[in-house]
């Protein structure tokens, strides 16, 4: 796959031209209608087998290859040059594609009301080729022991079509809010704790789910051990089945990490105990705070890096957003919400006010501002494959065993194709 930014001027049949590709082919990968004009700084891909590399000025074959990660002897060879021939400003390279290496993928979707809207169920269907790992959110903990499911139709049957292995997402939401006093409940009195796990073991066997993924979120940094204690004892019930055992983590960069959301999730723990975990690398751009990159690359690293400092990178699935967020400017803290939305709806929004999108290389996100209609300033920041590339680089680079979505229903088809490029996803159905 080939990523193209485009710049003013450019037309689909122009970028068409550039790569021997078709306008529809383009099209049809990123999800245009052909005659919709472009956004400047709009990200495309290209779907062609490699890529292609133009040098700029000084640089020599040796350093583009170190550069890309190339051998030099291949580099030049499948380009007809020599190894060390000498190129001028502008010369074109054929990049060969890439070995993939393994790796599994994980969405959450999160159908409300009392069944799985079709938009869900399009979005699942869509998704789960490229799926390991389908998570219907959420399997609510109630406090008498009991679950209150989510709906479900359709999605046992869009895994299975698909290979995907559903996992069963339990958590600790009550009237939407994750709750510390439910969590305490269940972690301490054992009969609620039984409870609950008989009634996890029986629930996914009913319905064919093959991993058990604990949301637990919001404990009383009390409740740490006392959470341990709880997946030690679910792991060895949920392995007695012949089942995985998950956890969700929220994003630390050290274990005396301070506030409510961090101290009961001990990284070390969690990795002894459970057979991977999901670290939630997301939200430090939120509805709540102040135009931002929801998943900036830094502070991304700087936790999966902690991560590994404690458990193996096998075990980390890191998480990522399929969305963004819209700001309305000036920002004040407690105001009104940013709105969520799609990679692909952010590329409507810049052309229907006529936005040119910018990428920031240090958070590795692009962004614009734009007015509204009623004269007021917005600013937006989502993803594109640009960013989606640089993610799962640095998924290569440090040997995680893969990525997990947050949330489907929001149109980024980029992502899948880019996935796909990357890696062989496993599929464990």
């Amino acid at each position: 796959m080939q990523i193209h930014v485009v710049q003013r001027g450019q037309t689909l049949y122009r970028i068409a031209q550039i790569y021997g590709s078709s306008v529809d082919e383009i099209a049809s990968a990123n999800e245009l209608t052909p005659s919709q004009s472009l956004v400047i700084g709009q990200a495309l891909v290209i779907p062609i087998v490699g890529s292609y590399y133009w040098v700029q000025p000084g640089e020599g074959l040796y350093a583009i290859a170190h550069k890309l990660g190339l051998d030099l002897h291949t580099l030049a060879s499948v380009n007809g040059l020599t190894d060390y021939q000498s190129l001028s400003a502008g010369f074109r390279l054929y990049i060969p594609p890439h070995p993939r290496r393994k790796a599994e993928s994980n969405a959450y979707v999160e159908p409300r009301g009392d069944e799985v809207s079709p938009v869900l169920l399009q979005a699942s269907r869509e998704a789960a080729p490229h799926l390991t790992y389908l998570a219907p959110f959420t399997f609510r903990i109630q406090r008498d022991g009991t679950l209150k499911a989510p709906p479900l139709n359709g999605l046992r049957e869009i895994a299975e079509n698909n290979g995907a292995t559903l996992m069963m997402v339990v958590a600790n939401l009550e009237n939407d809010q994750f709750s510390a006093d439910l969590g305490h409940i269940f972690l301490n009195d054992m009969a609620v704790q039984d409870k609950l796990l008989q009634t996890i073991q029986a629930t996914a066997k009913q319905h064919g789910f093959k991993d058990i993924h604990f949301d637990i979120e919001h404990l009383l940094p009390a409740d740490r051990e006392a959470y341990n204690r709880f997946l030690r004892k679910a792991a060895t019930m949920i392995h007695q089945d012949g089942n995985l055992m998950s956890t969700a983590l929220a994003p630390k960069t050290s274990a005396t990490q301070a506030g409510q959301w961090y101290e009961a999730h001990d990284y070390k723990a969690h990795g002894q105990i459970a057979d991977f975990v999901v670290i939630m690398t997301y939200e430090w751009g939120y509805s709540g705070g102040p135009p931002m990159a929801v998943s900036p690359i830094g502070p991304v690293r700087k936790v999966l890096e902690y991560a590994m400092s404690e458990m193996p990178a096998s075990k980390i699935m890191m998480g990522q957003n399929l969305y963004g967020y819209d700001w309305t400017l000036p920002f004040v803290p407690g105001g009104a919400y940013a709105k969520a939305i799609s990679p692909q709806a952010t590329i409507d929004l810049a052309r229907k006010f006529n936005a040119q999108i910018l990428y920031d290389y240090t958070a590795q996100a692009p962004h614009f501002n734009y007015w509204d209609d009623n004269g007021k300033e917005h600013a937006v920041w989502s993803e594109d494959a640009r960013s989606i590339q640089a993610k799962f680089r640095l998924i290569q680079e440090l040997g995680l065993r893969g990525i997990s979505y947050w949330k489907l229903g929001l149109k980024f088809p980029q992502n899948w194709l880019l996935l796909e490029d990357n890696f062989n996803i496993v599929k464990r159905g």
